[in-house]
């Protein structure tokens, strides 16, 4: 598995505070599916970031469309294969 860095940039502050529910249900799931390594808001309130894990950049991307945020125009996104290291 390879590990993805999800910017989800805020694009419009109402729609995010509207469709967070349908959000955070949505993020849910792909936790319970196993493709979620990670995941949290900025604190200063420009966006978020998800950590997913999948098999290829076309694996995240369709399921990163797949988000409320996203289908909605609450949020862009930016994908990064994540090289991560720990130590």
């Amino acid at each position: 598995m390879k590990y993805f860095a999800v910017f989800l940039p805020m694009k419009d502050e109402e729609k995010s505070k509207k469709y967070r529910p349908e959000h955070l249900s949505f993020l849910q799931e792909k936790l319970e599916d196993g493709y979620i390594f990670a995941k949290g808001p900025f604190v200063d309130g420009s966006g978020g970031l998800v950590i997913y894990t999948a098999n290829n950049f076309e694996q995240v991307e369709t399921m990163v469309r797949q988000d409320p945020y996203v289908i909605n125009g609450a949020r862009g996104y930016e994908i990064h294969e994540w090289g991560m290291t720990v130590g």
